[in-house]
């Protein structure tokens, strides 16, 4: 078993040290804000030249460059990493991270495989590592504000909670590639096979690296459930999806999850990645359906419905923030900047995210199965 790594000395006002794992487009997204916030981004790692070399003129002055992030990890001058690869690379690298005295900052989901991530739970804790996952919401003040309705009991008894995020997914990505590419780095795990750019630039759409955007969508969604109805992971799951209508996808555009929880309650997820393109602001809506009022929760606001027997229905709150979803990235940053000062734990800590890992696995399980399947905690194992 490692030594659990000492932390670096930090003063309240010292600057936090990152180096960012995987500098595509979220990985850039992250340098910049991180930067912007006041982080010295002093390191980009990255298996693809173009993508390595972008990264290196979004980070701060005098960063280095690596290919192998093993060698990133070795330098004792970072505090901390940016985790943006995708989701098969995770875990390896959280736990690799984690082993080097490194603070982490993985984003969603937490895993690709749900054993992985309780290998990363213990990894993080045996360490005495500070994680936090990419589920932004939880530092969101309007969401946080929505999610002190339900605290309150306002609701009521709420026994099912319904989401739908709709929008459009257009065909797989032909981009060539434009600069060197080490593709057996980047299989990692995953099954060896021969260079493929497809696979490569559209790696979401295949099930030896992701759950497509059901997974990738479904990651904030039930951990928002899991956050507002202070719940456990699901104990069964059912997934179906439909036609497969992305040329070359593995994994269906449309499809609709069903969870069920200890706590009594029923959860469902339906993503439509052939519907019409909405703007983001309006693309998503999660409803809490409480026996006294129903709480409506799209991206960026939230409408509390009371219990009305009449034709014409009035919201008894409304708050509608278009771009505070942003806001709740940065805000999501920062917090994990302050708790790599303070050791203090983040708003996404690494159980959080194996919530949610455990739901997306199931429901991964079930949607390939055809099969209703159940967790089993004593195990911590997934069975049909």
């Amino acid at each position: 078993m490692t030594a659990a790594a000492a932390p670096r000395a930090l003063r309240a006002d010292d600057t936090v040290r990152v180096g960012v794992i995987g500098s595509g487009g979220r990985g850039q997204l992250l340098t910049a804000e991180f930067k912007e916030i006041g982080a010295d981004v002093a390191a980009v790692c990255d298996v693809y030249q173009p993508n390595r070399e972008r990264g290196l003129k979004g980070a701060s002055s005098q960063a280095r460059g690596y290919t192998d992030y093993r060698k990133l990890l070795e330098d004792k001058s970072l505090d901390a990493v940016i985790i943006a690869t995708p989701d098969h690379w995770h875990a390896k690298m959280a736990i690799d991270a984690a082993d080097a005295g490194k603070d982490i900052y993985v984003e969603k989901p937490l895993c690709h495989e749900v054993a992985d991530g309780f290998a990363m739970r213990d990894a993080i804790r045996r360490n005495k590592r500070i994680c936090q996952v990419g589920t932004q919401r939880r530092s969101s003040t309007l969401l946080g504000d929505a999610k002190k309705i339900v605290d309150a009991g306002r609701l009521g008894d709420t026994r099912l909670v319904t989401c739908i995020w709709m929008n459009y997914q257009p065909d797989f990505s032909t981009k060539s590639l434009e600069g060197d590419l080490d593709w057996n780095a980047w299989l990692g795990s995953a099954p060896k096979r021969p260079l493929d750019p497809t696979r490569f630039f559209n790696w979401y759409y295949y099930w030896d690296y992701s759950g497509g955007l059901l997974v990738g969508q479904a990651a904030h969604i039930f951990d928002e459930i899991h956050w507002f109805m202070g719940s456990q992971a699901p104990v069964a799951a059912t997934c179906a999806g439909g036609r497969i209508n992305v040329q070359g996808a593995e994994v269906p555009e449309t499809a609709s999850s069903s969870l069920e929880y200890a706590e009594n309650y029923l959860a469902t997820f339906t993503i439509g990645y052939k519907a019409m393109r909405y703007h983001t602001h309006n693309d998503q809506l999660t409803q809490f359906h409480g026996s006294k009022a129903r709480l409506d929760v799209p991206r960026e606001g939230y409408t509390l419905w009371p219990e009305q027997r009449t034709l014409q229905m009035k919201a008894e709150v409304v708050r509608d923030e278009p771009g505070s979803f942003e806001a709740a990235t940065r805000a999501h940053i920062r917090n994990f900047l302050e708790c790599v000062r303070t050791r203090s734990e983040p708003n996404a800590p690494v159980e959080e995210g194996l919530k949610a890992a455990i739901a997306l696995g199931m429901t991964m399980t079930s949607l390939r199965s055809g099969r209703r399947v159940r967790w089993n905690t004593a195990t911590q194992t997934i069975e049909s």
